[in-house]
């Protein structure tokens, strides 16, 4: 095994070991809902309001994103991880097959999901096998309930701890 291999490798289990939380990331593109699961999004600035999302460079959606300028994060909640394999398998628009889901801001949104931040593109970060794609938030909105989150590879929430007295 290469060096290089390894270090990926050893890369590959320290993410694991990362909890992240778990989005589905929109587009439209000629009036068609496109959605991939990712686990690269991160608040990035408060003034202004920006975050940051990570897409492989071959995705189909980054292709409909670069076109529409526009997307959508459905940060999900803890009873959504269907949600997330249904969003994490090839498929293009067929993801969105016996999905409900409603245009917000322009945007396919997923109801039932804590977190929605509908984003204008601000900029495209080329950064090894993705970009990063920086988004000037134009709505959010917060509902009650548990994130979902990866760690481990595998889906879970997140506990609070309890105060120490």
């Amino acid at each position: 095994m290469s060096a290089r291999a390894r270090l990926q490798g050893a890369f590959r289990e320290a993410m694991a070991s990362v909890a992240a939380p778990v989005s589905v990331v929109t587009s439209m593109t000629g009036g068609l809902p496109h959605g991939a699961t990712v686990s690269a999004f991160a608040s990035l600035s408060m003034d202004p309001p920006m975050v940051l999302v990570s897409l492989d460079r071959r995705s189909g959606l980054l292709a409909v994103i670069r076109e529409s300028g526009s997307f959508g994060v459905n940060v999900l909640g803890a009873t959504q991880s269907s949600l997330a394999l249904a969003f994490a398998r090839t498929g293009g628009t067929a993801k969105f097959d016996g999905v409900s889901w409603q245009v917000d801001s322009g945007l396919p949104r997923l109801p039932g999901a804590p977190g929605w931040v509908a984003c204008d593109v601000a900029r495209l970060v080329e950064g090894g096998d993705h970009v990063v794609v920086l988004g000037d938030v134009v709505v959010a909105e917060t509902t009650a309930g548990e994130p979902l989150t990866y760690h481990g590879r595998a889906f879970g929430t997140h506990a609070i701890l309890e105060a120490a007295s």
